[in-house]
């Protein structure tokens, strides 16, 4: 029976986060890291949160961001 690590019964999967960091953001959407981080720069940009100098990504924010998008 193998053995399952504390932290890997804590994890939420991706999909069920309402924030991301910028790495999760990049696997979840398949966007690079660098855009991510030039998207997020902009003051009126929709799906990001500051909590401090951290960058997060709100989750459904980026969906619909992304379902409205032609290009990016």
């Amino acid at each position: 029976m193998p053995i399952e690590s504390k932290s890997s019964k804590n994890t939420v999967p991706i999909w069920e986060k309402s924030n991301l960091t910028l790495e999760e953001a990049a696997k979840y959407s398949g966007i690079g890291i660098h855009k991510l981080r030039k998207l997020t720069n902009d003051e009126h940009c929709e799906f990001v949160l500051w909590v401090g100098s951290k960058r997060l990504i709100k989750r459904r924010k980026l969906d619909e961001y992304l379902e409205k998008s032609y290009s990016i």
